[in-house]
């Protein structure tokens, strides 16, 4: 794991710390909401791991959390996922030794630049042959997002941090109390932001939001995490003008508000991993002067979505305003408890248009392999 590198703060002593009297912590990668990252050494072995220790308050819960990762960890093993090597405790704090890969994470390659619709098809192709590994065993992840991906030298992209994770048809709640939801609102799926049972087509949403995002530089779902899990409720993302039109009508199903309309995450593999879907010809524009396509509905995804959309009657809004109360209300009334960072800039109102595929498409195809395993 490699996030971000700083020299581990000296001890009393002035000698580096050790854990469990075998990994010696030499830079801090990263901090997050109950543990802290760091590069180390085992010591035993001579090789470079990542250790994950965790926090000691809430001595009970944190020891409960990092047995439940390890078990799920242990039990996976795939070229995207981070491989589990030890755990234990030190001092009474749990923790994980972990493969430890150099690198960087998603999110900082997108502060970079966007990525290429083959470069996007490349990266969420391994990220969902991972999460069908995942859910294949019975585990939904619950916070797909850039920050939470690394890739390594090459490129290569690795799935971790499963904090949060459970097992499909365990508590869609957090342990930590009931009624309480968590995740990252930027990329919650619709379901999981209004605390309904969570299961593996919320991470197909969320990838999908994160392949939109290395695609346009930007988080779809922005601002404070109320509004943005909001967000999610009441419009569809945008696509960029321009995507290969298999690329495209892959997004708007991975991205559909009901989990049954999403593809899983095998079919999406299959889908990405097709030449196809990458080097299809750019979807059409709209003719100039439309109002709700093309070019126009891009320019529009800058705009924040607080603002009334232009040419709708005033009679409409009372009752988008009252659903929009209503939505407001439930979240708060559930006690919305939102991990992770957020993304920057909130994001356009309207999904382009895109046409069903006929079956020569990869995912045309998919969704008729999925008809006939009903």
């Amino acid at each position: 794991m490699q996030v971000r590198t700083r020299p581990v703060p000296p001890d009393a002593t002035g000698a580096a710390r050790t854990v469990a009297g075998r990994y010696r912590l030499d830079l801090l990668l990263g901090r997050g909401g109950a543990a802290d990252v760091y590069e180390a050494l085992d010591l035993r072995l001579r090789r470079p791991v990542a250790v994950k220790l965790f926090r000691p308050a809430g001595a009970r819960r944190t020891v409960a959390r990092c047995d439940e990762e390890a078990r799920m960890l242990a039990r996976m093993h795939h070229p995207g996922l981070v491989t589990l090597y030890d755990t234990g405790r030190d001092d009474s704090r749990p923790f994980l030794v972990l493969q430890l890969v150099r690198g960087t994470t998603l999110r900082r390659r997108i502060a970079r630049g966007v990525l290429s619709p083959a470069e996007a098809c490349r990266t969420g192709a391994a990220l969902a042959s991972a999460l069908a590994h995942v859910h294949a065993h019975g585990v939904v992840h619950r916070d797909v997002k850039p920050s939470n991906i690394l890739l390594d030298r090459s490129g290569s992209p690795f799935l971790t941090d499963f904090g949060i994770s459970r097992r499909v048809g365990g508590p869609c709640d957090d342990p930590e109390g009931a009624g309480t939801l968590v995740g990252t609102a930027s990329y919650m799926a619709p379901e999981q932001a209004l605390g309904r049972g969570t299961g593996p087509a919320a991470d197909v949403y969320s990838l999908g939001l994160v392949l939109l995002e290395t695609l346009k530089g930007e988080a779809e779902y922005g601002g404070a995490p109320l509004e943005a899990a909001l967000a999610h409720l009441h419009r569809p993302p945008v696509l960029p003008a321009g995507l290969p039109p298999e690329l495209a009508r892959l997004l708007t199903a991975m991205a559909a508000r009901s989990p049954e309309a999403r593809p899983d995450a095998a079919a999406c593999a299959r889908v990405l991993a097709d030449p196809r879907t990458a080097a299809g010809a750019p979807a059409p524009s709209a003719a100039p002067g439309s109002r709700e396509t093309g070019t126009h509905r891009t320019h529009r995804s800058h705009r924040s979505h607080r603002s009334p959309r232009p040419g709708r009657s005033s009679a409409a809004r009372p009752g988008r305003t009252a659903a929009r109360r209503a939505l407001t209300a439930t979240l708060v009334t559930l006690g919305l408890t939102l991990t992770g960072s957020l993304g920057s800039a909130p994001a356009g109102r309207a999904m382009d248009g895109t046409r069903t595929g006929d079956l020569t498409s990869p995912l045309a195809h998919e969704n008729a392999r999925s008809t006939q395993h009903a």
